[in-house]
């Protein structure tokens, strides 16, 4: 925190030496923005006589009942006079040095041929290449599709929005750029234009808040699944429509799309097919994000405002990406505006943000720093509460007596406010020169709670018999801190070395730790005795991952691509769990060496079909074994509109988080490497079927996937009783046990991409089993396995305003259930409750279902910029959602008692830019 006002300072000087340089320029390059809904032009002429000193002349009879609707993104006044006309019959030239000539033009009330030119063309069998970017901020794209409508040619940007399109067939062809949460767009090739250096701008679809198309048609998505096998695009922005739970989320919104489990509120992690969190590669600008909760799960650990787009691949993932069993999250961050200043600020029931775009060096250069802090409001707390298990008791001093409980017969509860925060900050910085791009990208945020308290005899009066004795005294010292957190950094260098060849170094660094100190420090004082009930438990788990990327892209030819690389990582895990200072439950200290090369190709065959074989080759270090994943990815079109599509590949984990479920103090895990005996590595094979058709309103999908998990592992530990009487003892002993696992199902997928009402309808039947020898020989479900899921998402867009609507409907989770239980009596006459259970995993909570709305509302002027505020309500019809059951033996007699999810909860949200 003692930097941060050295960044305050540095981008204070930035800005103010942004700000005095003023490049000589035309009057019609300045750059506008605007928007007007059934404006009279006149009105509009007047205002930029008055903003921009321009001169105009014009006939009044040809402008005077002329009324405009547009979306203008900040682009020079040459090119916003196109959009301002766009939908007129009028046109109009420029007349140096600030006049605009306004005529009415016969060509403008025919409809346009876009496939056609008036020019004749000049240059055949060319290259193409380029950058895509933002309209408005200068962002580069990454992923956008570039097709030349007239033939069977196209490609997309990469991750930095760089594209080469090979054997353009003439300098006159029309491209069409889409890109998910933008305008589609038409962009025209003239003779004479530099065409290794075209700069194509895009709108976003924020700016466009009616139903008049400027450039091109418009469609609303926020998802995109039409992408490749498996795969789903999000537009982060197109999300602030959707219904949120106290600020907008994007791995809360991920948890909407078909494939992942969207029932799970108390876990911002993802359950992908089958699989566990702990089995997704999440990349963030490149480095390895272990951890992406905030408050145990209620909140996801990323910062909406620094993310620019987000790439889930649900199985049958490509040979690039490894280290996973299930699935990849690959997030870019956002860059920062290039063409000017801006700084924003948010804040919502659960957090405040802020964020600060700095462009440098004539916007060749940016700075981008958010930073995102929470407060314990209403909402806050109630998450905290629900997190620990729920309200256990009464107010603060009072007493709730329960039948039975140690040490006396009797027990006692007091409520304690727990203080807890957290905090994330982003950092990016990119600089474009030439060829060359270089960003640094940085990352932290941490998790505090403290939720320590002390009680005497006042707080539990009248809890033991002899306390009202002046004599008897009693007091309880408990100590409850816990944090934990990410800090990930990356350093990027790419270079287009040709049109054809493009290269991307990376190095990064990521660290996750967890720390929790637990016990207290409880005395009875009599006066003939002291009894003593302290105890004290501490949990640390530090992870070190330091990592090298060298990838290359080669265009070969139009319909073929070599992607190939190499990459190493040193991994450092260590956790340690003591009892009492003096007893070890587990010691792991590890550490492990992996490395490898990767190598695929993308190839077009007979122009139908797609085909995308791969293979990654890794040496593990730690077993001194060379493992290889092989992958293939196929695609054919029948027709223009239907995909059928299939995928296989096996893939490798090292790292692995282990659970030990300790619900009613939150969830407590760890992460440990792989050793090849205790942890063996993990290993699953994918094999993925599917159909799609698509047109420009509408896409149905279906895919069926089968994954088999092989060396999946769990943790327990047991408490051994060495000996009876006042001198047994009790020692620990930790178990690793190692099974296999199969998930399968279908999906099903139903969008409507384009119009005022978008969204889609998702069906996944689905399937999840485990299997430990240690549990018997026949298979279980697994605790995250859930038959059926159903979602609806919608969202209504008029105007300012658009309404968002999701419907969840899961089968109920499986659980393990005492079926009775009794009571033994030790040699020392003391007694122990013991439980007699089911099966694993063989009976079914209740089915889950929930409904949320939502109400936005776009501000174009407040307080000097654009602001966006809304309105959620989560579980509409306060649906009792079982969260898990806790269980308790009295006298005998089993109590069961259902811990619910969240009821009906309100949030509200403000979120303000300057630009």
């Amino acid at each position: 925190m003692r930097r941060l006002p050295f960044i305050y300072t540095l981008t204070l000087i930035l800005f103010l030496i942004l700000s005095c340089h003023v490049k000589g320029q035309s009057v019609f390059d300045k750059k506008v923005k605007a928007y007007y809904h059934e404006r009279a032009l006149i009105s509009i002429m007047i205002d930029m006589k008055i903003d921009h000193k321009l001169k105009f002349e014009y006939q009044l009879a040809e402008v005077e009942e002329v009324y405009i609707t547009a979306s203008i993104p900040r682009v020079p006044i040459r090119e916003a006079m196109k959009y301002l006309l766009a939908k007129t019959d009028l046109d109009f030239r420029l007349k140096e040095p600030n006049t605009i000539v306004i005529f009415r033009s016969e060509k403008k009330n025919k409809e346009p041929d876009i496939l056609a030119s008036s020019d004749s063309p000049e240059k055949f069998d060319f290259t193409v290449s380029g950058v895509v970017r933002d309209a408005n901020s200068g962002e580069s794209l990454p992923h956008a599709t570039l097709q030349i409508p007239a033939f069977r040619l196209g490609t997309n940007t990469n991750v930095d929005g760089w594209f080469s399109l090979l054997h353009v067939p003439s300098d006159t062809v029309l491209l069409r750029i889409s890109y998910i949460g933008y305008q589609n767009a038409y962009f025209r090739l003239s003779p004479g234009m530099e065409m290794q250096k075209l700069d194509i701008r895009m709108t976003p679809l924020d700016n466009i808040l009616s139903a008049v198309n400027i450039v091109g048609e418009k469609e609303d998505q926020m998802m995109k699944a039409s992408t490749g096998i498996s795969q789903i695009s999000i537009s982060p922005a197109q999300l602030t429509a959707v219904p949120s739970l106290g600020e907008k989320d994007i791995f809360r919104s991920l948890q909407l799309l078909p494939g992942v489990s969207g029932s799970n509120e108390s876990s911002s992690g993802l359950y992908i097919r089958g699989g566990t969190p702990d089995q997704n590669l999440v990349l963030f600008d490149g480095f390895t994000v272990y951890h992406v909760d905030h408050l145990f799960g209620f909140f996801s650990a990323f910062n909406n405002q620094a993310i620019k787009d987000v790439q889930l691949f649900k199985g049958g993932f490509e040979a690039k990406y490894g280290g996973r069993l299930s699935s990849v999250v690959d997030i870019t961050g956002k860059d920062g505006n290039s063409e000017e200043f801006n700084i924003g600020a948010g804040i919502s029931l659960l957090s405040a943000n802020v964020s600060a775009e700095i462009p440098f060096d004539e916007g060749k250069g940016t700075i981008l720093l958010t930073g995102r802090r929470s407060f314990q409001s209403g909402l806050y707390n109630r998450l905290l509460d629900l997190s620990d298990g729920g309200s256990t008791g009464t107010e603060e001093g009072e007493v709730e007596e329960q039948p039975t409980g140690p040490p006396f017969g009797r027990r006692g509860f007091a409520n304690v406010e727990p203080e807890s925060w957290f905090y994330d900050l982003n950092l990016k910085g990119t600089y474009r020169s030439g060829k060359d791009i270089f960003s640094i990208s940085m990352y932290n945020g941490q998790d505090e709670l403290d939720n320590s308290r002390y009680a005497d005899e006042n707080t539990f009066r009248g809890l033991f018999g002899q306390q009202e004795d002046p004599e008897v005294s009693f007091s309880q010292d408990i100590i409850d801190q816990s944090n934990w957190g990410n800090t990930g950094a990356s350093l990027k260098w790419s270079r287009r070395w040709s049109d054809k060849l493009y290269s991307n170094l990376l190095f990064s660094g990521s660290n996750y730790f967890s720390y929790r100190d637990r016990g207290n420090q409880t005395l009875i004082s009599r006066p003939d005795t002291t009894i003593d009930l302290s105890n004290k438990s501490v949990e640390d788990n530090n992870l070190l991952d330091y990592s090298v990327k060298y990838e290359w892209e080669w265009q070969l030819t139009p319909m073929h691509k070599l992607e190939f690389g190499a990459f190493g990582s040193y991994l450092d895990i260590r956790y340690d769990f003591t009892q009492n200072d003096s007893t070890t439950v587990l010691a792991r200290d590890d550490q492990g060496l992996l490395g490898g090369l990767y190598l695929q190709t993308q190839s077009s065959i007979f122009e139908k079909v797609s085909v995308k074989p791969g293979i990654r080759m890794t040496y593990y270090q730690p077993t001194e074994e060379i493992l290889y994943e092989p992958r293939l990815q196929l695609q054919w079109f029948p027709t223009k509109n239907i995909k059928v599509k299939g995928a296989i590949g096996r893939f490798y984990q090292f790292a692995n988080r282990i659970i030990r479920e300790d619900i009613s103090q939150g969830s407590r895990d760890f992460w440990i490497l792989s050793d090849g005996e205790s942890v063996p590595i993990g290993k699953s094979d994918h094999l993925i079927l599917g159909l799609g058709y698509e047109n420009s309103d509408y896409l149905f999908d279906v895919e069926a996937y089968y994954k088999k998990l092989d060396n999946i592992t769990e943790y327990s530990t047991r408490f051994v009783l060495n000996g009876f009487g006042p001198n047994s003892t009790l020692n620990f002993e930790e178990n690793f046990y190692n099974g296999q696992g199969l998930a399968r199902g279908i999906e099903f997928l139903a969008q409507k991409k384009s119009g005022n009402l978008t969204g889609w309808i998702s069906y996944t039947l689905g399937r999840v089993e485990h299997e430990y020898e240690v549990y018997g020989d026949e298979p279980f479900p697994a605790n995250h396995d859930v038959t059926n899921e159903l979602k609806v998402v919608g969202v209504y867009r008029v105007g300012k305003l658009s309404f968002g609507a999701t419907f969840v409907y899961a089968t109920g989770r499986p659980y393990t259930a005492p079926l009775g239980a009794y009571t033994v009596e030790l040699l020392d006459g003391e007694t122990s409750s013991h439980f007699a259970v089911s099966s694993r995993n063989s009976l079914r909570l209740p089915d889950y279902h929930r409904l949320d709305l939502s109400i936005n509302y776009d501000l174009n002027n407040f307080l000097g910029g654009k602001a966006q505020t809304g309105f959620s309500i989560f579980n509409f019809y306060n649906r009792s959602n079982i969260w898990y059951k806790e269980f308790d033996v009295v006298d005998g007699t089993i109590l069961e008692t259902n811990v619910n999810f969240l009821g009906f909860t309100p949030s509200l949200y403000l979120n303000w830019n300057l630009k």
